[in-house]
């Protein structure tokens, strides 16, 4: 049913606006075949070790076809069981066959909505809408999923709970000649430029997956008759030698290295960061799965460049979103890619509509003291480790911890520069860590609260860690082993008066301090 109205301010006039979807829908038919093949590629390793292996042929067929059943029988159990609707208050999702599940969320509470095609769903034309809310800490609060929808009309489904009203109107795929919905015109802040490749090694992408594989390998080593390959780690562990160790590292190194381009390919390939007409962030990536997450600008409360030792050691970094509805874990807040610096600081800039990145201010230093403490935390593990190994372990296990210690105190010697905080008329700027150095910029007017931490130790060090709370990312960032008194100002100033009435002034040699 459609109402003719008025074009939004800034959008093309040829698309047709709709209310939104009042009666129940279905998911589309074409997930019954989508849902295995996406189903198939996950257990492939299983469905091979079933295919090969067994005691007979007849085992081996009734095993496979009885796998293919159930696939089949569950999508389908799926799909006649789930409808959902869109009303002007709502979105709901009903789905379950014997245990029915009843999912609403509502539309002033959508903050994010992220469109994914897998390989199966790109064969079909479909995409899976995952619609965020933010609440991430209580399971099932967090949003729900429709998978999978046509292309179209999950398109028409982003603009229309994204701007909280009428969308475009889909062409239905089965009508003949159907033709995509027309998008309004959007601003690229950035897309993939093939030099960043250059970062790709370096963000050591390849040995994730070499552990991914090697695992998957492990468990099915027997099923899958890598007798060879199991003989082989064992021998390794029988008969170590520090030759044998650094032919080890030098191999994984190099597969590392060669598997990590691939995969930065797969991953960002065609990558586009865009500010679309209706007030949202768009970044869309991918090359066999493609991935599109739109985030309400309004609920952006800051960026967080990211920076891996070695990516920034080839002055690189990567770019997150601090923002209500993504959280802080896996990419799903990813801005940017591993990608020169330069280019990190300008989308910043870009992205909050800013003339100077605040990530590029000035840092205060922390005290002299937070140095002990980042090499006390970094070395002492590892002296202990080792201690433990030259008492109880063979004589040649403890060297290799014992090599570590250097490393491990210039890592925390690296921390403490890592260390610094600043302020503008708008963030709050953090930076931490050494393996991955994270600064963050957070809106001031974003903090809710804070949180005060002061162990044994950095009391007798005259340190503190301040955690600014949020409701967005990762929901607090924290000033670590920063000066008392400074803190507390830095605290104070931020959001004036939320502090102020915890806070004590005393006068030391002639200058005032603040105490809680």
């Amino acid at each position: 049913m459609s109402l003719p109205s008025e074009v939004p301010a800034g959008l093309p006039a040829a698309p047709e606006f709709t209310e939104p979807l009042q009666e129940w829908h279905r998911l589309h038919v074409r997930m019954l075949v989508v849902r295995p093949l996406n189903e198939g590629i996950a257990m492939l390793v299983p469905i091979l070790v079933l295919l090969f292996t067994g005691n007979g042929e007849k085992w081996r067929l009734i095993a496979s076809g009885v796998t293919v059943a159930a696939i089949l029988s569950f999508s389908y159990l799926i799909w006649r069981t789930t409808k959902y609707r869109i009303t002007d208050d709502q979105v709901e999702l009903h789905t379950g066959l014997l245990t029915r599940k009843q999912l609403a969320v509502p539309r002033d509470r959508i903050r994010t909505v992220d469109l994914t095609s897998k390989p199966g769903h790109r064969i079909f034309g479909l995409s899976a809408v995952r619609i965020g809310t933010g609440q991430q800490d209580v399971p099932g609060t967090d949003g729900l999923t429709l998978d999978a929808v046509t292309q179209q009309e999950a398109e028409r489904l982003r603009l229309l709970l994204l701007q909280k009203g009428a969308a475009p109107k889909a062409a239905s795929p089965d009508e003949p000649g159907a033709e995509p919905v027309p998008l309004p015109e959007s601003e690229v802040i950035s897309q993939l430029d093939l030099k960043w490749l250059k970062f790709a090694p370096l963000s050591l992408s390849g040995l994730v997956a070499i552990g991914a594989l090697f695992g998957v390998l492990s468990n099915y080593a027997d099923d899958l008759g890598l007798h060879p390959v199991q003989d082989l780690w064992e021998w390794l562990f029988e008969n170590p030698s520090f030759a044998l160790f650094a032919g080890f590292l030098v191999v994984l190194a190099v597969v590392g290295l060669v598997l990590s381009i691939p995969l930065y390919v797969l991953q960002f390939w065609n990558y586009r960061l865009t500010r679309e007409p209706d007030g949202t962030l768009r970044v869309q990536r991918g090359l066999l799965t493609t991935r599109s997450v739109s985030v309400e600008e309004q609920r952006l409360r800051g960026v967080d460049i990211q920076e891996p030792l070695l990516v920034r050691a080839g002055k690189g970094a990567k770019l997150a979103a601090v923002t209500t509805g993504l959280g802080s874990k896996g990419e799903s807040n990813l801005l940017l890619p591993p990608a020169p610096l330069s280019v990190a600081h300008q989308v910043s800039r870009d992205v909050l509509k800013v003339g100077n990145d605040p990530t590029t201010l000035r840092l205060r230093k922390h005290p002299f003291a937070a140095l002990r403490r980042s090499v006390f935390r970094h070395v002492v593990p590892w002296v202990v480790i080792a201690v433990g190994l030259a008492v109880w372990a063979p004589s040649w296990a403890w060297p290799i911890p014992a090599a570590v210690i250097p490393l491990a105190a210039l890592v925390g010697w690296d921390n403490y520069r890592s260390l610094g905080n600043a302020m503008d008329e708008r963030y709050l700027v953090t930076r931490n860590n050494s393996v991955v150095r994270s600064t963050v910029a957070l809106q001031r007017t974003g903090i809710i609260g804070w949180r005060i931490r002061r162990s044994f130790f950095q009391r007798r060090s005259g340190l503190m860690t301040i955690g600014a709370t949020t409701a967005a990312g990762a929901g607090i960032y924290h000033v670590t082993d920063v000066g008392e008194s400074h803190g507390l100002a830095l605290a104070d100033e931020a959001v004036p008066d939320l502090l102020r009435p915890f806070l004590v002034e005393s006068d030391v040699d002639g200058q005032a301090e603040r105490n809680v």
